[in-house]
């Protein structure tokens, strides 16, 4: 039988040569925490390579991605769908093993990392996950929801600040079956670390409420023994110090030249007789594939818990059936019915009212239809009215809820929430200020890389929310979200386009969602029927002329009032103008282009975009002869009405600029 270390030298082995064949990459994580994962890997984790969807998995994050290789190698060796052509294709276009984990290129990959820190923070929001799917779900004797969440991370993970507002939360929350391993190696890109992150790291995670353990991490019986101890409390989540040699077994070993470089062939050949390996590159003898094998045990593992599953299914039919179709991804059958009623009810009810407000009333009906809806806010729940008649926050010692009180920590909850997404039974939404988007917009990002259909809520969308000043006031963050490729970005006008954009957010599979709510009141616009339809479109004619139009304003949100008001003016001037609403251009950019034509022709090149916001985006639509009426300024301080004002956001100067362009033609 090959011992640990044997065994944990493939992982080595398997690194360095493709690291070297593809002249790139990062090998002092993978040989430094071979010995971890092999432990790990090997003994611990509850896994089914030929299942690499089963629910009840352990989930396993790499959030130090650099060292993606060190995944690949356990994927390739365990028994995964991931072939030695793949490992030999690490980092070339279009292979199944990229620079970093990339979700959806490799079973078995869970989530995608490499901007260090939101590994830990996915890992936080699929433990999280777990915590309140077994809280709502399991039974006595029916533990079907069940397993842990492993971390691997590297010191530059710990730097960087989400993870404090990951770790902070999981410690509160009282995660105890998150499990991460700290790679104490000492070393990142520029050296020694001592100089620039000299914390306490191990105190740092007892102040969160975690168990910290320390262990030698090439010792396999003291991993071992710090594991057990790991899943033994289930109160506190744990942070294994594991102090490694990175690039063990490399000439470099213990410094930072091993970090992210290839040996080099002189280097590879030295580590092969430093560690023993005396294969060539690429070669993994039969009998360490027996030993690494997971096929056999995870099939094992999957049988027991389907076997349960099934008396469970029999005990509690109602539950079983509600567990699949969550974790499955589908919305409850009478959702379309209900939301397109509910709909209709309020397009034949009028109301002015902040759509904020109108997005909270939204969440009410969903609340009551979707019991996977799990919302939160950072700190702002008052402000942004994302709490529903059906919320109930979740607590440490009652995870029942379906309401996360993330508190300041507007990038933590964009990363946990897209943790929480891809471990699946629930849809998240979370929201902040627009303003405070930026805090979180690398998460929303890699929502948007890992086409991943979270819901991100952001009101107070602009100069509208007034006296707080330019600091509170957005401007550029509504373009920069629309620039996000994958992103849907919907800034509806009033209640019923606020509806729809929820709908349609909820409905959407394929990348996220950014929903965006004003403070101040909004009028109600007057639709047909046709005209309800079409929002979900993305844009619309929503005020037309008789005729030819001599010039088309196109608004979004607050703005479509101002121009409905110009086009009456307009209107009273001899004019003929038509006013598009366009609360989504991504969603109106997906229309065929028949439909685009009909709502904005190509024949009328009159046009005038109006949004208190960036407006270098609105150009596409207006040509480079129309007007745009934006925001190109950051705002001030005062109350709203005074500030639309002053920037010009009028029924008289759209009317004017409007003018201005009809004048040029």
């Amino acid at each position: 039988m090959l011992s640990s270390r044997e065994l944990a030298n493939a992982i080595r082995a398997l690194s360095m040569d493709a690291i070297q064949k593809a002249n790139s990459g990062h090998p002092g994580a993978p040989m430094g925490m071979a010995d971890i994962a092999e432990v790990l890997w090997r003994h611990y984790l509850k896994h089914a390579p030929r299942r690499p969807d089963w629910c009840n998995r352990d989930r396993f994050v790499l959030s130090n991605g650099h060292g993606s290789m060190l995944l690949y190698s356990l994927l390739h060796l365990t028994g995964y769908d991931l072939s030695m052509d793949d490992i030999r294709n690490f980092r070339q276009l279009h292979s199944r093993t990229p620079g970093h984990p990339e979700h959806g290129y490799a079973p078995g990959v869970e989530t995608t990392t490499g901007p260090l820190g939101q590994g830990i923070t996915n890992a936080v929001g699929m433990a999280l996950a777990e915590k309140i799917l077994a809280a709502q779900f399991n039974r006595p004797d029916y533990p079907v929801v069940d397993h842990h969440t492993y971390v691997f991370m590297g010191d530059g993970c710990l730097m960087e600040g989400v993870s404090h507002e990951a770790c902070s939360l999981a410690g509160t929350l009282k995660l105890g079956k998150l499990i991460a391993f700290w790679d104490d190696n000492g070393i990142s890109i520029d050296g020694k670390t001592q100089g620039w992150f000299s914390e306490n790291t191990a105190d740092r995670f007892v102040a969160y409420g975690w168990q910290v353990i320390k262990v030698d991490g090439h010792d396999a019986i003291a991993i071992s023994r710090a594991i057990e101890m790991a899943q033994a409390d289930e109160e506190h989540p744990t942070l294994i110090c594991c102090r490694t040699v990175i690039g063990f077994g490399s000439p470099g070993q213990g410094t930072s030249k091993v970090h992210g470089s290839p040996l080099g062939a002189e280097g590879v050949e030295a580590a092969r007789k430093a560690l023993g390996w005396n294969y060539p590159p690429f070669v993994i003898p039969e009998e360490y594939y027996e030993e690494w094998n997971a096929v056999e045990s995870g099939e094992k593992e999957y049988a027991i818990w389907s076997e349960l599953f099934e008396n469970y299914r029999k005990e509690y039919p109602e539950l079983a059936a509600e567990y699949s179709r969550r974790m499955k991804g589908e919305l409850p059958a009478n959702w379309e019915t209900e939301m397109s009623a509910f709909i209709r009810r309020l397009q034949d009810n009028p109301a002015k009212l902040a759509t904020r407000k109108a997005s909270q009333n939204v969440l009410d009906v969903c609340g009551a239809l979707m019991p996977e809806l799990l919302g939160g806010s950072a700190d702002l729940a008052p402000s942004n009215l994302t709490k529903h008649k059906s919320s109930q926050a979740v607590t440490p010692d009652d995870a029942s809820g379906n309401y996360i009180h993330y508190g300041v920590r507007e990038f933590g909850m964009s990363a946990i929430m897209n943790g929480i997404m891809l471990h699946g039974g629930f849809r998240p939404y979370g929201a902040t200020f627009l303003m405070f988007m930026e805090y979180a917009k690398n998460a929303v990002r890699m929502a948007a890389l890992m086409k991943q259909p979270v819901i991100f809520v952001y009101t107070h969308d602009s100069i509208g929310l007034g006296e707080d000043g330019p600091t509170h006031q957005p401007v550029e963050q509504i373009e920069s979200l629309r620039i996000t490729p994958n992103m849907s970005v919907w800034r509806p006008c009033d209640q019923v386009e606020s509806a729809v954009a929820w709908k349609m957010a909820v409905e959407r599979r394929d990348g996220p969602t950014s929903l965006i709510f004003s403070r101040q009141g909004l009028p109600q616009m007057e639709r047909t029927d046709r005209q309800l339809a079409d929002i979900a479109r993305g844009g619309y004619v929503l005020k037309d002329c008789d005729g030819t139009p001599d010039l088309i304003f196109i608004a979004t949100g607050s703005e479509v009032e101002l121009a409905v008001k110009a086009a009456e003016i307009l209107t009273g001037e001899g004019r003929k103008i038509r006013v598009v609403s366009m609360p989504n251009t991504f969603e109106f950019d997906r229309q065929d282009r028949s439909y685009r034509d009909q709502v904005l022709p190509p024949s009328v090149t009159a046009r005038v975009a109006v949004e208190a916001g960036v407006g270098s985006g609105w150009y596409r639509y207006t040509g480079l002869g129309g007007a745009v009426i934006s925001m190109e300024t950051f705002g001030e301080s005062a109350p709203a009405e005074e500030l639309f004002r002053e920037f010009g956001f009028t029924p008289e100067n759209v009317a004017s600029r409007a003018r201005e362009v009809l004048a040029g033609r």
